[in-house]
C-alpha cells in the first residue's frame, strides 16, 4: 500500500506541475486546461477507489462483485437522473387518472409551461387548484368573466367574507346572485401560477361551485379543447 501510495502522488504532482506549467497556452497534453483538471480531479478519485478496493486484502471475486454491484447502482442512479422528467410526466398522468381533476404539468414543445386537464365523469372541465396555499376544486367556466369563489372556499382560504360587501351581480348556472370583489395572493393550476389576483366571492349559499373564469383564462398565451382533454399553456 505504501508503493501505491507514492507512485499516485508522484503521478499527482507531474499533473500539477503540467498544469501549472501550461502557463497562457491553455492546454496540457491537447486537452485544455479544465478538462485537463478534471481527468485529473478524476484519476484522483479512481485511483483512492482501487487503491482502497485492493488494500483491503479482498479476494479478487469478492473485488469484481463489488465492482459490478457499484456499477449496476451507479447506472441505476444515473438512469434516474436522466429520466426524472419522464418520470414526473408518468407519475402526473397515473395521478390524473386516479384522481379527477388533477392538472398535469408539462413543458410545451416551445418551452413553456403547458398543463392539461381533463374531463370529468361530469362531462365538464374541473380542476384542483391551489389558491393562498390551499386545494381548491374548481369547475373551468369560460363564459364566466371572472374567478368565483363560493363562501365556504373564501373562508377556506384565509378570506373572512364576513367582512365583504356583497354589491356586484353576476349570472350563474344557479340564476343571478350578488357577489363581492376581494384580492387572492397567489393562485397555481399545476405549474401555472398567478400572484395578487382579483377574485369574485359569492353570497352564502348562492354558489355551489368554484368558477374559473376568464380573469385567470386570460392571462394564458391560449387555452384549447381536443376531445376530452384541456390544455391550458402560460
Amino acid at each position: 500500500m505504501g508503493r501505491v501510495f507514492w507512485i499516485f502522488m508522484a503521478l499527482l504532482g507531474f499533473a500539477l506541475i503540467l498544469l501549472l506549467s501550461s502557463g497562457d497556452a491553455g492546454t496540457v497534453l491537447g486537452l485544455d486546461n479544465d478538462t485537463f483538471g478534471r481527468v485529473v480531479y478524476m484519476g484522483i478519485w479512481g485511483v483512492l477507489i482501487v487503491a482502497g478496493i485492493f488494500g483491503s486484502g479482498m479476494r479478487f471475486g469478492d473485488i469484481a462483485r463489488q465492482l459490478m454491484l457499484w456499477s449496476i447502482i451507479i447506472l441505476g442512479l444515473m438512469t434516474a437522473y436522466l429520466f426524472r422528467y419522464e418520470a414526473q410526466d408518468f407519475a402526473s398522468r397515473f395521478t390524473a387518472g386516479l384522481i379527477p381533476g388533477s392538472p398535469l404539468s408539462q413543458i410545451s414543445d416551445n418551452g413553456r409551461q403547458e398543463v392539461t386537464i381533463f374531463r370529468g365523469n361530469s362531462g365538464h372541465f374541473e380542476v384542483q387548484a391551489a389558491v393562498n396555499g390551499k386545494p381548491v376544486r374548481f369547475l373551468i367556466d369560460t363564459g364566466a368573466s371572472s374567478v368565483v369563489l363560493s363562501y365556504k372556499a373564501a373562508r377556506k382560504i384565509g378570506l373572512n367574507p364576513d367582512d365583504l360587501s356583497f354589491t356586484i351581480p353576476v349570472s350563474t348556472a344557479n340564476g343571478r346572485t350578488m357577489t363581492a370583489q376581494t384580492r387572492i395572493d397567489v393562485m397555481s393550476i399545476g405549474s401555472i401560477t398567478r400572484s395578487n389576483k382579483k377574485v369574485l366571492v359569492a353570497a352564502p349559499g348562492a354558489l355551489d361551485s368554484n368558477l374559473l373564469g376568464m380573469s385567470f383564462l386570460g392571462t394564458l398565451s391560449s387555452y384549447e379543447v381536443r376531445g376530452d382533454r384541456m390544455f391550458l399553456r402560460d
